[in-house]
């Protein structure tokens, strides 16, 4: 792989959660990318799960201050940082108390999807977005991993589309089988509107469910990686119908060398249906 900027947008990342597929790609892929000499920033939500003193958070002074209008409401937005010291990588976290300070992560201790999850995932995205423009960092590639995700390649390509910083940037999505089943609040594509998006945009919304934000995902995304083994079958079908570059799943032992070689790919402007 050639050197490149590469932006990670990660739902989860360990050790600062659990260890679960997704997560450990979260953790160890930008080590593995950044050791094979390409620059990267990482972002995730601060879940309030997380242990501020335990992994050393901090507030990063320079980069908070914003507010994030959501429906008319401002929402402060604050960035925090952390280092995994062994990888030599840090990792910037979106937090807001009124989203994120909730013992939990997307679920409640009853297991049930918080309703407002809709504007959570919308001011992480606007929130990840603004911070790379104050940072004046341009990425090569954006790569998001999970649903939660799912709404930074909708902003990056309409909303942020005349921005110099992102008019290059091509963008990856890697598609989990994290379901939610509570479809996301009716008002959704309301809450979803700036400068630069209209419903037309949002025509896939008939439904905020978890097939439709992916459909979303990757309709303004460049290329699409199978997260986990089993896809939904609904979403496979239309990463097709969309003709999206596809790279198929990889084990543990493959996926470094095989994202790496697809994020070339990418860059390259290389459209075969599918990789394997």
């Amino acid at each position: 792989m050639k050197s490149h900027k590469i932006l990670f947008v990660s739902q989860e990342i360990t050790p600062y959660l659990p260890e679960n597929e997704m997560s450990l790609v979260g953790r160890y892929l930008p080590q593995g990318i950044q050791e094979e000499g390409s620059m990267i920033r990482t972002f995730m939500p601060r879940y309030g799960i997380v242990n501020e003193r335990r992994h050393q958070l901090h507030e990063v002074i320079r980069l908070s201050g914003m507010n994030l209008i959501i429906e008319d409401t401002d929402h402060p937005l604050i960035i925090k940082v952390a280092s995994i010291q062994s990888a030599r990588m840090q990792v910037y976290f979106i937090d807001n108390e009124e989203y994120f300070h909730r013992k939990f992560t997307l679920k409640d201790q009853k297991e049930k999807d918080f309703k407002d999850n809709d504007e959570r995932a919308v001011f992480f995205a606007r929130g990840v977005l603004e911070t790379v423009k104050k940072l004046r960092w341009s990425p090569d590639i954006v790569h998001c991993m999970g649903w939660f995700t799912g709404l930074v390649p909708l902003y990056l390509k309409r909303a942020f589309a005349d921005d110099p910083l992102f008019s290059n940037s091509k963008v990856i999505y890697s598609v989990y089988n994290d379901t939610f089943t509570r479809p996301l609040n009716k008002e959704f594509r309301k809450k979803l509107m700036v400068e630069g998006i209209n419903n037309e945009d949002l025509s896939v919304l008939k439904s905020a469910d978890f097939i439709n934000l992916n459909r979303l995902a990757i309709q303004y995304s460049d290329g699409v990686i199978e997260g986990s083994k089993t896809i939904t079958p609904e979403i496979k079908s239309f990463i097709k119908k969309e003709n999206k570059p596809l790279l198929g799943y990889q084990g543990d032992e493959n996926y470094l060398t095989a994202y790496s070689d697809f994020y070339d790919q990418i860059l390259n402007g290389i459209t075969d249906a599918e990789t394997k």
